[in-house]
């Protein structure tokens, strides 16, 4: 009848529904209980979710966008598998988009309230780094820490579309700040690394509180490509791979 919503309309919430979806999907996506190649079933999903046909729905769509899903030439989904070359272009393009917003943040200039909360987050990973026991909770703080200063980068640029963009490449689990992190947890040079990472965090906010743009991008697209060391380290063996979100999504070398 006119005027009144559907069920799926009405289960949906708001989007709260959708949310809801979308991050339980995501999660078995990353988790490996949906394999790559693996058509993604929407009618046992509606059950499995405890949601609607139209929150399950979108929220296909949405990880479909994402790149975590792709369309089927006979309609719906499949999970996606990823090749190394992949993920090398996906950091690319993040190290790109934050480059750019430490650039502008350089050259527009950033509130003394913003950089004070940086420089808060990175003396978080100075303690981090300083402990004398480099433990799993130590990768996870540092993890949470690292996380918060790329948001904080973001944010710097004084641009909405900027700050969504770099979220947006930031998506998949394996291109984020974070995605190679805890694969090195167990190898060699694991707290070195790490250094290395933070004294760049450090050389960029000095270089955005200087006005210096270039130098600026420079630091952070390389500061970027540190994930690249990171994913070979991920790759040489089955337990790093096993470290890393996504994972089970990563075609390894000589896989088909």
């Amino acid at each position: 009848m006119a005027g009144l919503r559907s069920v799926d309309d009405a289960d949906d919430g708001g989007g709260s529904q959708t949310v809801k979806a979308q991050l339980r999907l995501r999660e078995l996506i990353v988790s490996g209980e949906l394999a790559p190649g693996e058509r993604v079933p929407e009618l046992s999903l509606v059950e499995r979710l405890g949601v609607s046909r139209t929150p399950v729905r979108t929220a296909l769509q949405r990880l479909r966008d994402e790149g975590l899903l792709e369309g089927l030439a006979g309609g719906g989904y499949a999970v996606k598998a990823f090749s190394e070359a992949d993920i090398h272009d996906a950091i690319e393009v993040r190290g790109t988009l934050e480059g750019l917003a430490a650039r502008l943040a350089a050259e527009r200039g950033v509130g003394t309230a913003l950089l004070a909360e940086a420089h808060a987050c990175l003396d978080a990973i100075d303690a981090v780094l300083a402990g004398p026991d480099f433990s799993d909770a130590a990768f996870s703080a540092y993890v949470e820490h690292n996380g918060r200063f790329h948001a904080l980068l973001a944010e710097m640029a004084g641009s909405a579309l900027v700050r969504q963009q770099v979220e947006r490449a930031a998506a998949l689990p394996f291109a984020s700040p974070n995605g190679f992190v805890m694969a090195r947890a167990s190898g060699p040079g694991a707290r070195d690394a790490l250094v290395i990472a933070q004294q760049q965090h450090r050389a960029v906010i000095q270089a955005i509180e200087q006005r210096e743009g270039a130098r600026a991008e420079a630091l952070m697209r390389e500061h970027a490509r540190l994930a690249r060391q990171n994913l070979r380290q991920a790759l040489a063996t089955r337990h790093g791979l096993a470290q890393v979100p996504g994972g089970s999504l990563i075609r390894r070398p000589g896989s088909r």
